[in-house]
């Protein structure tokens, strides 16, 4: 399979990372981060959470500061729109990310796919394909019991020792989840297995993501 690198050590990339919920990133491109960081990618990144409880908030913070480490630059910023009404709060999320626009310029963005069967994932995602239009976007996806894991294109192969390390920050930062069912180690570190399997990833794990458009130079 044809590799085609996000970047290599010593270059610098801006991160775009959105996540409806605190866990949503970590989950969904976590290794991937932590991956860029420990290859030496100068990884500037904007990490936005669209909502939390004060509680959560803290659990991100703390999680995001965990992942980032390393990075050449980290703002974390949480916002305080209601859990599981992001479609009725649409305007006031696009004006959010209209202004976030104005202070970010990603290379990449990492945000929920579009076919989550979680609504607030769903109007994230078409948010961000609004407003962020001439950028490159992959969407990650968040196991859960809604059943709702797919086909997807791209793959980032796992460095040796990542999935540990971040299955391991998983459960020491977000104490508030440990009593669901879908928020077990087994659970990520299946379906990154699969992922792994299906692109062939040299450590036997891999994030899986969809893109829908990119230009080949």
């Amino acid at each position: 399979m044809k590799m085609l690198p996000l970047a290599s050590a010593g270059h610098r990339l801006r991160v775009l990372c959105l996540g409806a919920h605190a866990d949503d990133i970590e989950i969904g491109a976590g290794g991937t981060i932590l991956g860029l960081i420990a290859a030496g990618v100068e990884l500037e990144v904007f990490w936005c959470v669209m909502s939390a409880t004060p509680e959560r908030a803290t659990e991100t913070r703390l999680a995001a500061a965990a992942f980032l480490e390393g990075a050449a630059s980290a703002t974390v910023e949480v916002c305080g729109f209601e859990d599981s009404y992001f479609p009725s709060q649409s305007r006031e999320i696009k004006t959010f990310m209209l202004s976030l626009r104005e202070r970010v310029e990603p290379d990449v963005i990492f945000t929920h796919s579009r076919h989550d069967a979680h609504q607030d994932h769903r109007e994230l995602n078409k948010l961000t394909m609004n407003i962020f239009r001439d950028h490159f976007v992959l969407e990650y996806e968040i196991p859960k019991w809604d059943g709702d894991i797919t086909q997807r294109n791209a793959y980032v192969p796992l460095q040796p020792g990542v999935i540990d390390r971040k299955i391991d920050l998983l459960m020491a930062h977000f104490a508030t989840q440990r009593s669901k069912d879908w928020f077990d180690a087994d659970v990520f570190r299946g379906l990154a297995r699969m992922r792994g399997m299906e692109c062939r990833s040299p450590s036997l794990f891999a994030e899986a993501f969809t893109i829908r458009k990119m230009a080949l130079a």
